[in-house]
């Protein structure tokens, strides 16, 4: 079973001032990690994870979200060790990184 949450951190009155994704923590990791984005502006966002082979294992956030700064946890308890990517867009923006799974 894949468990996926979004968390928004309130930032009270000042947003970020520019779209950024950062290495995801633990990295490497076992099971669980959690991945922080910010968002300058209110977004479409897709975040999503992917495979050396690039298969999509995992669409995360897929929706609308504030500004501000968010994270979100991926529980790979049901995937391969190995190497994965995570691809944030959003409002037209892309960033890739990279994270490794070690069962």
């Amino acid at each position: 079973m894949l468990n996926i949450a979004v968390l928004t951190v309130d930032t009270g009155n000042s947003a970020p001032r520019a779209f950024s994704l950062s290495q995801n923590y633990p990295n490497p990791f076992n099971a669980i990690t959690d991945i922080e984005f910010s968002l300058p502006a209110q977004a479409d966002v897709r975040l999503e994870i992917f495979n050396m082979l690039g298969q999509k294992v995992a669409t995360m956030v897929d929706g609308v979200l504030p500004a501000g700064y968010h994270t979100a946890s991926w529980n790979a308890t049901n995937e391969a060790s190995g190497v994965y990517f995570y691809r944030l867009t959003a409002g037209g923006l892309a960033k890739t990184n990279q994270m490794t799974l070690l069962k």
